[in-house]
């Protein structure tokens, strides 16, 4: 199936999120999983809203994504001329016809369909125009568009590999226009033709794209070319609880997710997710494994929710997979950005490996550490931890307890187990031991205690808990 064409063709209007990049993955996979090519199309007809910022944005992110394309980036606004030259046949053919109606005119007519009853839609006003009324308005100054002339009767009719046979009626589509009145053509006219002209053989996008397909259809039929590519229009990702996806819960840039520590695998995993699975019901896949096991004819057709809970966890199980060396050079950017000059790089990496069990971050990782980056008269402690450590009533006889115990620990371990100390006082160390946390790192819950303590050293370990004592 080497012949299998897909392109991935955001529009450079904004940033990328976390929709558009499925949709990008999805493309990506299927490519690979049946040896295809992966284009990149960049769809910048709209002048206006476009912008060089964005299309650097979305190179960025498909490159730190490791989604790499075969073929582009193609401009659409570096094919303008095939674009016009194809409206002119459309045109030339009796397909298409020229509007003089200008937007607020057209927009006036639909509100007042809609208060007397009927279908919004352009009402035909310019569609059997004279040559010489078109002549008269041109003269007149009208603003002068484009419009495709959709069939009077009859259906629409395309078979997506997710839903389905999908059909319309074609009097429930408008006219709608192909080129606008400042001579930039509109996204159905260019994407019929560039499908036509890379030889797409599949187009995975999202479900809210349906309608277009009608419109792009019927423009490549009337430019000659009966065939079509192969349909599959995406579930759309929703929020918890079925709302619309906000900035709150994962409608970001995907750069964000970058800058928060999240690993471009676990990312990708996750968002194969959102919207189909291997048969055997595994979650956690590397992007081998996904190549390997993606079937575009298994989405389902029901929206996915977007939980940043199970992305957060996904990304843990990536970190806990990884080589040490591969996890200490993916946190160490975090880690020099916050602590520079004071970065003691051995300390690090042994910290980074403390970590690895329980981050689910890179950031997170980074944040752990900066008790081992301190001054012991400088350490940080938060304010909930110590109200929290002042509420045990037992706290300075567990400080005590265990200043005596470090004080008297030899040889120094790799890991100083205090338990002895809070056992003595006949207390539950669970419940407890946050108070010793809290004086050696900071926080009540941190890197693993008993190790931290050891990779401190006796004397700052020692400065730390008198110091918590003394407050108390």
């Amino acid at each position: 199936m080497a012949d299998v064409r897909l392109r991935f063709s955001p529009a450079p209007t904004g940033f990328l999120h976390i929709g558009s990049v499925r949709t990008a993955l999805y493309n990506w996979l299927h490519a690979r999983h049946v040896g295809g090519t992966f284009i990149l199309r960049i769809e910048d007809t709209d002048i206006a809203r476009s912008t060089q910022e964005s299309i650097d944005q979305i190179l960025h992110v498909l490159h730190w994504l490791g989604l790499e394309w075969d073929e582009g980036p193609v401009l659409q606004s570096h094919r303008f001329d095939a674009y016009l030259a194809a409206a002119q046949r459309l045109l030339d053919a009796g397909a298409a016809y020229e509007c003089f109606c200008t937007e607020d005119e057209v927009r006036e007519r639909n509100e007042q369909a809609m208060r007397d009853g009927r279908a919004p839609g352009y009402d035909g006003r310019c569609r059997n125009l004279t040559a010489e009324e078109r002549a008269a308005r041109a003269a007149a100054g009208r603003p002068r568009s484009i419009r495709f002339r959709t069939p009077d009767d009859g259906r629409s009719t395309f078979v997506d590999l997710i839903r389905g046979e999908v059909s319309v009626e074609w009097s429930t589509v408008s006219d709608f226009v192909i080129v606008r009145s400042n001579g930039t053509p509109v996204f159905f006219l260019a994407n019929a033709l560039d499908d036509v002209d890379m030889d797409i053989t599949h187009v995975l996008r999202g479900e809210d794209l349906i309608d277009s397909t009608h419109r792009v259809l019927a423009i490549r039929r009337a430019l000659g070319h009966a065939d079509q590519p192969v349909y599959a229009h995406l579930p759309l990702i929703l929020g918890p609880g079925g709302a619309k996806l906000s900035k709150r819960h994962g409608a970001v840039s995907v750069e964000e997710y970058r800058d928060a520590g999240y690993l471009a695998p676990a990312l990708l995993n996750y968002l194969a997710l959102l919207g189909w699975g291997p048969e055997d019901g595994r979650e956690v896949l590397t992007l081998d494994e996904l190549v390997s096991e993606f079937d575009v004819g298994t989405v389902n057709t029901s929206a996915a929710t977007f939980d940043p809970k199970k992305l957060e966890w996904m990304n843990g199980e990536h970190i806990r997979a990884m080589r040490l060396a591969d996890l200490v050079a993916e946190v160490l950017p975090f880690a020099r950005t916050r602590y520079d000059g004071r970065l003691d790089v051995p300390r690090f990496e042994t910290a980074v490996q403390l970590a690895q069990e329980r981050a689910t971050t890179l950031v997170q990782i980074a944040d752990q550490m900066a008790f081992l980056f301190t001054d012991d008269d400088q350490l940080d402690i938060d304010p909930a931890s110590w109200e929290k450590l002042t509420g045990v009533e037992q706290a300075p006889a567990i400080l005590d307890n265990v200043i005596e115990f470090v004080e008297r620990t030899e040889p120094w371990p790799v890991e100083v187990d205090v338990r002895p100390a809070i056992d003595a006082l006949g207390l539950k160390t669970g419940k407890v031991m946050h108070v010793v946390y809290t004086a050696v790192e900071g926080r009540s819950s941190g890197l693993p205690l008993f190790p931290s303590i050891a990779l401190l050293g006796r004397e700052s370990a020692l400065r730390r808990l008198r110091t918590a004592r003394a407050r108390l």
